[in-house]
């Protein structure tokens, strides 16, 4: 799974990633700021829960690191909370009994902790109160979205797999040819295990799920028996079929308001390919379209954006991405992109923990199951997560380079900008069609900066940067994040 996402990553091409693999070198520029051209209101960044959450789902600090804005010590220093506001939980799809002789098939190389243990256990029993259900499954990740909750976060429920026993071949890691693996006399059951959790979180949990996402990579082909993880082709006319049938299910138990998120594809044009794939009628059970970022600094995203929010008005987030780059530099590009030309109203990572020192914010050995160092990638999360915050409003900058957010309510511009190249230069902010910038004391503009590179600042606040009239121009060094704020701004 890791290496096919790096592969597809590494091959989504692009100017962006010509420009990450050189090196190139960016002269100074200006970056203008426009309050005129809006994308929404940002609604929060987030993680899945699934693998990492399943081993180490019962530790407060970690919880308070990824899901509070507080300092938290942590391997002998004090750790910037990421201050995360979406945890999506992962509805497993394994279990260990037998039911009339049959039992679940095992790929030979999933392991043990991408096995995430599911509910309903035993077909001949709907009745989520009978002993069909096993509510004690799935223990450390289920606590893990509970503390999150309490910190504030909202939640999503999604599904890598239907039930074992719901696949054609009893393997929730995938068909042996990748192919669809969904019993078609279970597409009802699927959707009914999922509006079951959600009721049974509402009522014994205190999560309620906002959203409800059945597939996961559903058109991919990758899901198949000797797989390494759980995974399910689901093609979208099987989509389709269910789709009705989630709805249906929710609404019967009274989850009215609870939303239907899909179909969660890998890249960006895969996601387009499948939308538009489907009828007016499906598309009107969808409230909101989830993709996946794995196309790096590929794909259409402005068509995406386009076909899902301009015609068809839905809500359009970038609900799992991930990558192999340690320094953050590439999640940072990549991120960047998404703010020009996707614009997504939220953005999760993947795993903010992982085997990968690659793919982690915080690595873990999975043998051991200790934690490890803290990645770089954690600290350049941390200039976009602690200062884009719920409520913002998205605005235009005009390059794919740097990201806008206005907090109306406390007159405060936040700018993230990363210079990737490997030469410093100057980035100049112009501002001047706000209505009125006057910074802090002194036209104070607090600054931010990682270096990606090693050996200078990780996430280190700056206050040496003032305004100049109704611009400020900030150094960045080869290779950086930074993040501005500015206060006292009007529009």
């Amino acid at each position: 799974m890791i290496r096919r996402r790096t592969l597809l990553a590494a091959a989504g091409g692009g100017l962006l990633g010509s420009a990450l693999a050189t090196g190139t070198a960016r002269a100074d520029a200006t970056v203008t700021v426009n309050p005129g051209a809006t994308y929404g209101t940002w609604e929060g960044w987030g993680t899945s829960l699934a693998w990492w959450a399943k081993v180490f789902g019962t530790r407060d600090d970690f919880a308070d690191i990824f899901f509070t804005t507080g300092n938290t010590t942590y391997g002998g220093t004090s750790l910037p909370g990421l201050g995360l506001t979406i945890a999506r939980y992962n509805l497993g799809a394994c279990s260990w009994n037998s039911v009339d002789g049959a039992s679940m098939a095992v790929s030979p190389n999933i392991p043990a902790f991408k096995q995430i243990e599911g509910y309903w256990q035993d077909w001949r029993n709907e009745d989520p109160a009978s002993a069909a259900w096993k509510w004690t499954a799935d223990a450390a990740q289920r606590a893990m979205l509970v503390k999150a909750t309490r910190r504030g976060a909202v939640s999503e429920l999604f599904a890598n797999s239907p039930m074992w026993w719901m696949c054609l071949n009893h393997n929730p890691s995938g068909a042996a040819d990748g192919g669809d693996n969904l019993q078609s006399w279970n597409h009802r059951q699927h959707a009914s295990h999922l509006a079951a959790v959600a009721l049974y979180a509402e009522r014994h949990w205190g999560v309620s799920f906002a959203t409800v996402e059945p597939f996961n990579e559903p058109s991919s082909s990758w899901w198949t028996a000797t797989g390494t993880q759980e995974g399910c082709h689901i093609g979208a006319g099987v989509q389709a079929s269910v789709l009705p049938h989630l709805r249906d299910e929710l609404d019967r138990r009274g989850l009215t308001a609870t939303r239907i998120a899909a179909s969660d594809e890998t890249s960006y044009d895969l996601a387009r390919t499948t939308w538009n794939s489907f009828s007016a009628t499906t598309k009107g059970y969808v409230d909101r379209v989830n993709v996946h970022g794995y196309q790096g600094s590929g794909g259409r995203r402005d068509l995406l954006y386009t076909d899902v929010v301009t015609t068809a008005g839905k809500a359009l987030w970038n609900s799992e991405t991930g990558d192999g780059d340690a320094t953050g530099l590439t999640m940072a590009s990549n991120l960047l992109y998404d703010f020009r030309w996707l614009h997504p109203t939220a953005w999760v990572y993947w795993q903010v923990m992982d085997p990968s020192a690659g793919w982690a914010t915080i690595a873990y050995d999975p043998s051991t199951l200790q934690p490890g160092a803290v990645q770089t990638k954690y600290y350049v999360l941390a200039q976009f997560t602690r200062h884009i915050r719920p409520g913002m409003t998205i605005l235009d900058t005009g390059v794919s380079h740097a990201a806008a957010a206005l907090d109306r309510t406390a007159r405060r511009l936040v700018i993230v900008a990363a210079n990737t190249s490997s030469s410093a230069q100057t980035l100049t902010f112009d501002l001047s069609r706000f209505s009125t910038v006057t910074g802090g004391p002194g036209g104070l503009v607090p600054r931010w900066n990682t270096v990606t590179t090693g050996g200078g600042d990780l996430y280190t606040a700056h206050s040496d940067i003032r305004l100049n009239g109704t611009s400020v121009s900030v150094p960045f060094a080869a290779k950086s994040v930074q993040t501005l704020q500015v206060d006292g701004v009007g529009v």
